[in-house]
């Protein structure tokens, strides 16, 4: 019998299986279920076929590190380290390379045009490219798109994935695992905060249990 995989969201909040806050996602059950089962089905699939499961290490590695997420960024670097270690600093370098604030981009409907904003729409330099390969550059820079200006997600933004060997099932999937990624990141750094926010009440309580018990 396989060991059922961690809870990927209470790791990365570091959430503890008696934390009341493991009682509030519990609440949401479902909820809950099907996003550790989109994580298995993205991140650690049976049969990646040709979008190998180094690459989309990468690009959680990748995300995490546009999120400024740090104990994503760790855990998503180990499971890319034991698959493609040559590729953590690369991954790193790109990331810091491509840092930038968003969302922005144009928008195409003429009665928006003018919430149009400007940023970094960032591409892999020679030195990048030649060490991540074609298909990861092209991911990466996709991937850049997604998350900092997803208005601009057309249909000819897809040519550099197909031009770089991408399948369409495997852009799909490619698409689904960074919305799944910000998804993912997104609850959990609010759960770290949740968790924050009610560290001072916990301790105040405490404090006064004592007071009493003197």
């Amino acid at each position: 019998m396989s060991t059922p995989t961690a809870d990927i969201i209470d790791l990365l909040a570091g959430i503890a299986a008696n934390d009341p806050l493991a009682a509030v996602r519990d609440q949401r059950a479902q909820a809950r279920e099907n996003a550790q089962r989109s994580f298995e089905a993205l991140l650690e699939p049976a049969a990646p076929g040709t979008f190998a499961l180094a690459e989309r290490y990468a690009v959680a590695s990748f995300v995490s590190q546009l999120h400024g997420f740090a104990e994503a960024t760790a855990f998503y670097g180990d499971l890319l380290g034991d698959e493609a270690p040559a590729l953590i600093a690369v991954v790193a370098d790109a990331a810091t390379d491509a840092a930038a604030t968003g969302p922005f981009g144009a928008y195409r409907e003429p009665n928006l045009q003018d919430e149009s904003t400007d940023g970094v729409r960032w591409a892999a330099d020679a030195g990048t490219a030649a060490a991540l390969g074609p298909r990861l550059s092209a991911a990466l820079a996709h991937t850049h798109l997604l998350v900092f200006r997803p208005r601009e997600a057309r249909a000819e933004a897809l040519q550099a994935l197909v031009d770089a060997g991408w399948s369409p099932d495997d852009i799909v999937s490619l698409s689904q695992l960074v919305a799944f990624l910000s998804f993912q990141l997104r609850v959990a750094w609010g759960l770290r905060v949740l968790a924050a926010a009610s560290a001072p009440l916990a301790t105040s309580a405490a404090s006064a249990t004592v007071s009493e018990g003197a």
